[in-house]
């Protein structure tokens, strides 16, 4: 599944390790987006816990299928 987890704050890209590979982009509006495919639902409740450890505060998360998974399969 690829994930974009919106949060309050910005990240240093160092950070990157600690949220299993989702790439780090900051934005202009002081806050952050990871991005990046996760492989299961246990590598998200770990970059989940992950926020909460750090205090941050979770704006939004949006999901869909990574290219290549069932929802390409679903358009064939």
């Amino acid at each position: 599944m690829h994930y974009r987890i919106h949060i309050r704050g910005h990240l240093a890209s160092g950070w990157q390790d600690r949220f299993g590979g989702l790439r780090i982009e900051r934005q202009e509006a002081g806050t952050t987006l990871l991005v990046g495919t996760l492989p299961d639902q246990a590598a998200l409740s770990g970059v989940l816990l992950q926020l909460i450890r750090l205090g941050l505060a979770l704006l939004s998360l949006e999901t869909n299928q990574a290219e290549g998974g069932e929802e390409a399969a679903q358009r064939s």
